[in-house]
């Protein structure tokens, strides 16, 4: 389920630690192909299941998209910070990310469907709401545009998580000086 990564030892293999990530980062860009033109938009998501969850107009562009090609790629990056270095070359950026891909489709049942919206709530608003999500909610809802909303899945075929912590004592801060850092 994974692929290589070329600079090795910021591979990350460490399931707890990835789906931690996963579950906190906030933001996700779903990359497609219209045509032979890269299109990729940021948005919110839960991982849920092993599969990856979005939510979005059941009309647009990106439905268009993905009815004619289904293949998708999905990333996730967060950034902790800019490692600061004397030397220009090795200025380095703390991070982690995760990198799938694999066929992405519409969810069709209303159960699922369901599930993942709540997930998603109970990710960006926990503890917002006093009742669950209803499946009618689900199922009837249509946007101030018209469209209603459709749930899609992504099934990660493959999927890489690379990191990089950095050394904590060289991040970056606004007034930090190289010459603070020639004497290490």
């Amino acid at each position: 389920m994974t692929t290589n990564i070329r600079v090795e030892k910021r591979t990350c293999t460490d399931k707890e630690q990835i789906n931690k990530f996963l579950s906190e980062a906030q933001t996700a860009f779903l990359g497609l192909v219209d045509d032979n033109i890269p299109y990729v938009i940021p948005l919110n998501y839960v991982f849920k299941d092993g599969y990856f969850y979005i939510h979005g107009a059941n009309t647009g562009r990106k439905i268009n998209i993905i009815n004619h090609n289904a293949n998708a790629c999905f990333t996730i990056c967060e950034n902790y910070g800019t490692i600061a270095d004397p030397i220009p070359a090795n200025i380095d950026t703390a991070y982690m990310s995760v990198i799938a891909n694999g066929p992405i489709e519409i969810v069709t049942d209303l159960d699922e469907a369901t599930a993942a919206m709540q997930e998603m709530l109970n990710k960006y608003v926990p503890d917002y709401y006093i009742a669950p999500l209803s499946k009618a909610h689900v199922d009837k809802y249509q946007s101030s545009l018209g469209s209603k909303t459709a749930v899609l899945k992504l099934t990660p075929m493959t999927m890489t998580a690379k990191v990089h912590q950095g050394d904590e004592q060289m991040k970056y801060y606004y007034g930090r000086k190289v010459t603070q850092d020639l004497t290490r």
